[in-house]
Parts: structure tokens; C-alpha cells; sequence
């Protein structure tokens, strides 16, 4: 059995605490890429760490709830995940698109708003917008829905790729309504107010949480880490945990963060050894 990990700050220890006096009120929620599944060069090829689903089931009935927070769809995180029909998981949410769309394990349906028509405009403007940039070897477009990514990691220089299409990729986003969220070597055109941290908040609403486990990897869980931080100024406490992915960790969430764990493996064990203490 995994030792369960002490924070580095006062914070994040009475974060935890809080967890293990009152789990029924605590809720759960982690991102998907780079916290419960492996970073891979073709996202369609990620899947969750083998461990993840047993140390969820165990975890979840002891809890409030437990939610994935991703900017994937919600139907293609919960197939990469295998998370549907899994017992333990039976009330299970997936909040996708960074919360606009919702699958809950109960009903094994997804909920969502009309999407926004720039992403569409945008979808079918980036081929040749690439091109004409001279970029278009070794990047390459992933279908997100609700948005729509651009990837450098196999360009020759995945650094000075990512570089060159950060401005102009805003000024396309602009004309079409959208923001662009940049992470580790990709790009993401949405709409705004697809944020994790509106989604946290609402969801820790939602459930009445009186506590909370963030766990994430990446730029985009920042705003999610500023939510927790700000649920503590109002009496919830939380911890918050960043999954380090060796060299492409993120300086910011491993600074801000209560506990460091060493990518999805240290994510499953952190989990698991919550389990075994809630039991």
C-alpha cells in the first residue's frame, strides 16, 4: 500500500485534511492528458494509465464525487478512458470542452450548447493558413468539436514552430470570435469562456462540495488552480496536485502547487493511497 504524501504547504495539508475528517463532502476532479493518461504524440493514441480505473473505483464511493475536467470532448475522454460501465463509477461525471459539455456516467448521455461558428470557419480556413505561413510540415490539426488545436511536436524544431504560430494564430482566432489557449507544443482556437476554472467553480457549487482535489499538468489548468486558491479564501479548502512530466513540466502549476507527484503513476498512487486511508 502507497504511503499517502504529505503537502509542502500549510495550505494544501489542511486541503487534505479536510478530505480525510469529512470525505463525504469532498470532491475529486482531474484533468485527463498528462495527469491520468500518458502524453503521447498522437492524442488519439493516449489512453489512462492501467491503474487509474481500479484506484477511481476505489476511491469514488468514499467521496462526494469525482469529475474529469478535459479539454477533449467528453465522449472521446470517456472512450480514451474506458470510463463507462465501470462499477464504482456509477456517478461518475466527465465535464468536457473545459466544462461546456457534460457526460455523466448515470445516464451515459452527453449535454451541450450549440457550438460556436467560428470554430467551424476556422476548421476550414487552417489548412490553407498554415500552408501560406510555410509551417504546415510537421504541424497538424486535431478535431476538438468545440475547437480546434494545432500541434507542433513532429515539426523539425517543435519549439520555433509553436513560436512562429502563437501570433498569427491569435489574429485568426480574433476574427472569428475566438481566444487561443496555448499549452505544451499545441495551440487551441475556442470560444471564450471555455475555461476549467469557471467549470471547477460551478461544479464544486453544484455537488456542495466542503472540500476539493485538483489535479492537473498543463497551462490550461491554471485557471482551475486559481479557482481552488480562491475557494480557499472562501472557506473551502482544497490541494492541489500537479503531475510533473519530466521535461515538459510546467514551472508555474509545479510553483503553485501543494504536492508534486510523478506524472499519471504518481497521480493513480496519490489516489489510491486515498482510497486505502478512506476505507
Amino acid at each position: 500500500m502507497d504511503l499517502l504524501p504529505t503537502p509542502v504547504t500549510q495550505a494544501g495539508r489542511d486541503g487534505l485534511d479536510a478530505v480525510l475528517a469529512q470525505p463525504a463532502g469532498a470532491v475529486v476532479v482531474l484533468d485527463f492528458d498528462g495527469t491520468l493518461a500518458p502524453i503521447v504524440a498522437d492524442p488519439e493514441q493516449a489512453r489512462a494509465h492501467p491503474e487509474t480505473l481500479p484506484a477511481l473505483s476505489a476511491l469514488a464511493p468514499h467521496i462526494a464525487s469525482v469529475a474529469v475536467l478535459t479539454g477533449r470532448p467528453a465522449d472521446v475522454a470517456v472512450r480514451l478512458g474506458g470510463f463507462a460501465g465501470v462499477p464504482g463509477l456509477e456517478h461518475l461525471t466527465v465535464l468536457g470542452h473545459y466544462g461546456t459539455e457534460r457526460w455523466d456516467a448515470a445516464t451515459g448521455t452527453v449535454s451541450a450548447p450549440a457550438p460556436h461558428p467560428g470554430v467551424a470557419a476556422v476548421r476550414a480556413e487552417l489548412p490553407g493558413f498554415l500552408e501560406r505561413l510555410g509551417v504546415s510540415q510537421g504541424t497538424w490539426v486535431e478535431e476538438k468539436g468545440r475547437a480546434v488545436a494545432v500541434h507542433t511536436r513532429r515539426a523539425a524544431d517543435p519549439q520555433a514552430a509553436f513560436e512562429a504560430l502563437r501570433e498569427p494564430l491569435a489574429d485568426l482566432a480574433t476574427r472569428h470570435g475566438l481566444i487561443v489557449e496555448p499549452g505544451r507544443l499545441v495551440l487551441e482556437l475556442r470560444p471564450p469562456g471555455m475555461d476549467k476554472g469557471v467549470a471547477l467553480q460551478e461544479y464544486v457549487r453544484e455537488t456542495g462540495a466542503t472540500s476539493v482535489v485538483y489535479a492537473g499538468d498543463d497551462l490550461g489548468d491554471l485557471p482551475a488552480f486559481a479557482a481552488v486558491e480562491k475557494l480557499r479564501q472562501n472557506g473551502i479548502p482544497g490541494l492541489l496536485v500537479c503531475s510533473r512530466n519530466g521535461t515538459e513540466e510546467v514551472t508555474e502549476l509545479v510553483e503553485r502547487a501543494d504536492l508534486v507527484v510523478d506524472g499519471p503513476a504518481g497521480v493513480v498512487r496519490l489516489l489510491a493511497a486515498l482510497a486505502s486511508r478512506l476505507l
